[in-house]
C-alpha cells in the first residue's frame, strides 16, 4: 500500500513509516509531497495520507500519529509503547515524558538539517529507529559502566551530589515558574515556551522540574492543577462541564472527562453530583 505524508519530515514522518514497514505493511511505500498537495496526491496515487490535519491517521488528543497507528492495529509490543512515549515526547516537544525524547529530536533534526533528499532521510532515520527498538527491547536495564568498582563509585558520587543539592536553596526559577503556570495554565503551555521566558535551556528545565514540583513530570503537574481547578468551578457551579473543560485548557470535554477519572477515580458529572449531594446532607 502507498502511505502519503509531508515533506522534509523530522520525529513522526520517519518513525511512523518504520513502524508501518516492521509491523504493518512490509510492502509499503512512503512519499513525501509539499504539505498543500497531500490530500490531492493521496485521491490521486489512491494512498493513506498520514501525520497531516483532517485525517484518520494523525495527532489525536495529546497523542501523535505513532500512538494511532499502535492503537489502531492493536500492537501489543512493550517495546513498542516505551519507544511511542520516546516519540510523542520529542514531536510534540514533551521532553519531560522520557529522557531520551530530547536526544531523539537533537538527532532527527541533525539528520533533517545534513540530508536534503527526503528518500534518503527516512533510510537513514529507519536505523535510529531499529537501535531505539533493539535497546527498548533487550538494553533498557544494561547500563554503559559496567564494572561493579566503577558503580561503586556513581553510587557515592550521586549520594554527595544528591545531599549537596538538598542543602541548597530552592532555584530563583522555580518560584517564577510556578507563577508562569498558575497565570496561563488555561492555555497550551509547554516546556519549550517557558524555557525560553526563563531563559533556561529546556533539556535542563525538564530535567530538573520534578524535583522541586512533587516528583512529578511538567505534563503530570499540570494536569493536576487543571484539575483542582475543574473542581473548584464545579464547587462553584456556575459554569456547565463543557465550560469547565475549557477554562480549565483541555482540549475537549473527552479529554477532560478521561484525565479527571485518572485523577479523581470518577466522571466529572459523578464526582460533581455525589459533591452537591453531599453538601446537601450538610444543611440538612
Amino acid at each position: 500500500m502507498k502511505w502519503i505524508t509531508r515533506e522534509r519530515p523530522k520525529i513522526d514522518r520517519i518513525a511512523c513509516p518504520w513502524l508501518i514497514k516492521n509491523f504493518v505493511d512490509k510492502e509499503a511505500q512512503f512519499i513525501y509531497v509539499p504539505a498543500e498537495g497531500v490530500k490531492i496526491r493521496a485521491e490521486e496515487l489512491n494512498a493513506i495520507p498520514f501525520d497531516i490535519p483532517g485525517v484518520e491517521f494523525s495527532h489525536h488528543e495529546d497523542k501523535c500519529t505513532f500512538d494511532y497507528i499502535l492503537e489502531k492495529y492493536k500492537i501489543e509490543d512493550a517495546a513498542l509503547h516505551t519507544l511511542a512515549v520516546i516519540v510523542r515526547g520529542a514531536d510534540t516537544d514533551r521532553h519531560d515524558l522520557a529522557s531520551q525524547a530530547s536526544g531523539l529530536w537533537a538527532i532527527s533534526a541533525g539528520l533533517a538539517y545534513n540530508i536534503k533528499d527526503d528518500h534518503e532521510l527516512l533510510e537513514k532515520g529507519m536505523m535510529v529507529y531499529d537501535a531505539l527498538y533493539s535497546w527498548a527491547k533487550h538494553l533498557q536495564k544494561v547500563k554503559h559502566t559496567q564494572n561493579p568498582v566503577d558503580y561503586l563509585f556513581i553510587d557515592v558520587f550521586n549520594k554527595f551530589i544528591n545531599e549537596k543539592a538538598a542543602k541548597k536553596k530552592t532555584p530563583g526559577w522555580v518560584k517564577e515558574l510556578k507563577e508562569i503556570i498558575q497565570d496561563q495554565i488555561d492555555t497550551n503551555l509547554s516546556l519549550t515556551d517557558i524555557s525560553k521566558s526563563l531563559d533556561i535551556h529546556p533539556s535542563y528545565l525538564s530535567r530538573e522540574f520534578s524535583k522541586h514540583f512533587n516528583n512529578l513530570s511538567f505534563g503530570d503537574y499540570l494536569r493536576k492543577l487543571r484539575i483542582e481547578k475543574a473542581i473548584e468551578l464545579m464547587k462553584a457551579n456556575e459554569y456547565s462541564l463543557t465550560e469547565i473543560a475549557y477554562l480549565t485548557g483541555f482540549s475537549d470535554q473527552s479529554h477532560f472527562t478521561r484525565i479527571f477519572k485518572q485523577h479523581t477515580g470518577k466522571n466529572p458529572s459523578a464526582y460533581k453530583k455525589e459533591w452537591a449531594k453531599g453538601k446537601a446532607g450538610t444543611k440538612s
